[in-house]
């Protein structure tokens, strides 16, 4: 008989825990880990976006606040082309982490960060030499133009820093690693608000020391997050001199990439559409719903990032080819989405008005702002459900599909806009969005059942629901 001393039970428990494949944990207590950093991720990032109105606005007055304001559909075009498509490259890299291939993605990781690197390198370089007829075409003002023209030719400088961020991004999320993001976020914010103050407040540089301080942190952000992912994980490490284009990785890369790629930039597109039809409802609708989409944007960030902890977790059982892990994610995850949803129903619905009022807005803005909650907020059930189903079928790699029902209740969102204006008055914006949610999640849902009975039909020759 062996004597086993306490020293050797605890050496075998540590190793235990090492040898544990990653995910066999608490589903639920893996998906609030992995969403918790990306939701104050999600927070400190809207914050960040208003430094330099905020900064510039206080400082320089309304005409500098406008000038920056007149640049955002033109950013936010570019970046949600971005995050789009490394939004398809993090369930690639959770994919090749749950199989065990992680040899391959430091070839993914070589292959997007040049590539997406020269890309917008080169579209940052066409917007700072096109920035004077892209303003034209927003129909920017003559007493803003050249305040905006500043600041947006510089901006464009940090974009092929963003382009690389969001590569290592995507594979340390891959990874299940969310708390680096958040940290180099962190660290951005941080820069952001004190050059902003320096340059704008101290040395009286306007926009541009407005601008300056957002490129520079953008530069602090992504120095910081390669250099962590190289020094903690060896996967993500790759030879400047070897070929850095894998023609594997690039294929699968664009594979799913490029659909959420193309569904981001129509959204960007159907914005600015919509954008123009609240435009209609005059300055009060239009100052009350901005700035409660302002505050919606943080609100549903729980949901939004529980999704991305879905979509993780059931690409790394893809990869492992555990179907049965990627199902009870899918249900358990599913569960908590409802559990969210209704919590924050329950929040908005009676602070969606004094949220509003914290903008200082009037009292008639607050009022419309308040019915504008309780039209939507009462759907957020819909778009949890919607997002759960979303995020499924993104982690088993069905990007196809998800970008398609994306862009299709985008245009119907559209069309019962403009078609039932006239019976809800401004609350149609409200109404209208639910409904697209809805028909989302209707989408989705004949997918899962489409695939459900493809599985239940092959699973005799060995196909599963994750193919």
């Amino acid at each position: 008989m062996t004597y086993r001393t306490q020293e050797h039970i605890k050496a075998e428990k540590r190793n235990e825990k090492k040898e544990r494949k990653p995910g066999h944990d608490s589903i639920a207590l893996s998906l609030i880990s992995f969403s918790i950093p990306l939701i104050l991720s999600g927070i400190l990032q809207q914050l960040y976006n208003w430094v330099d109105a905020f900064v510039v606005g206080n400082v320089d007055g309304e005409l500098a606040l406008a000038a920056v304001g007149s640049t955002s559909s033109i950013i936010n075009f570019y970046l949600l082309a971005l995050t789009g498509f490394t939004l398809g490259l993090a369930i690639l890299f959770a994919q090749k982490f749950g199989s065990g291939r992680t040899e391959e993605m430091s070839g993914i990781l070589s292959t997007f960060s040049v590539l997406l690197g020269a890309v917008f390198l080169l579209l940052a370089a066409v917007g700072v030499m096109l920035t004077p007829q892209m303003l034209r075409l927003m129909n920017t003002t003559p007493d803003t133009f050249d305040l905006a023209a500043d600041y947006l030719q510089i901006i464009f400088l940090g974009v092929p820093f963003l382009a690389v961020y969001n590569v290592y991004s995507a594979a340390l999320r891959g990874l299940g690693d969310s708390r680096a993001p958040f940290f180099s976020i962190l660290l951005s914010s941080a820069v952001n608000v004190i050059l902003d103050i320096w340059l704008v407040a101290v040395l009286d540089w306007s926009v541009s020391g407005a601008a300056i301080a957002t490129v520079v942190s953008q530069v602090a952000m992504t120095v910081f997050l390669v250099t962590y992912a190289v020094l903690k994980y060896p996967p993500l490490r790759f030879g400047i001199g070897k070929n850095p284009i894998r023609k594997t990785a690039l294929r699968e890369g664009i594979r799913l990439g490029f659909p959420p790629m193309i569904q981001s930039s129509v959204n960007a597109f159907g914005n600015l559409i919509l954008q123009n039809f609240m435009n209609g409802f005059g300055s009060q609708t239009v100052a009350a719903i901005t700035t409660a989409y302002r505050v919606d944007t943080i609100v549903i960030l729980p949901m939004t990032n529980l999704g991305s902890g879905i979509s993780t977790l059931v690409a790394q059982s893809c990869g492992a080819g555990d179907e049965k892990k990627a199902h009870k994610t899918f249900l358990v995850g599913t569960g908590m989405m409802i559990i969210v949803s209704l919590l924050l129903t329950c929040l908005v619905i009676p602070m969606g008005g004094p949220l509003i009022s914290l903008f200082g807005a009037s009292a008639q803005v607050v009022e419309i702002g308040r019915n504008f909650f309780r039209g939507l907020a009462v759907f957020y059930i819909v778009l949890g459900l919607s997002t759960a189903a979303r995020s499924f079928l993104e982690g088993t790699g069905d990007v196809l599909y998800s970008s398609f029902a994306g862009i299709l209740s985008l245009i119907v969102r559209i069309i019962a806009s403009y078609a039932f204006a006239h019976i809800f008055g401004n609350m149609i914006i409200a109404y209208a969005e639910a409904f697209a949610w809805g028909v989302m999640l209707l989408l989705y849902l004949a997918r899962l059942a489409v695939k459900w009975r493809g599985r239940k039909q092959d699973k005799p020759d060995g196909q599963s629901f994750l193919s």
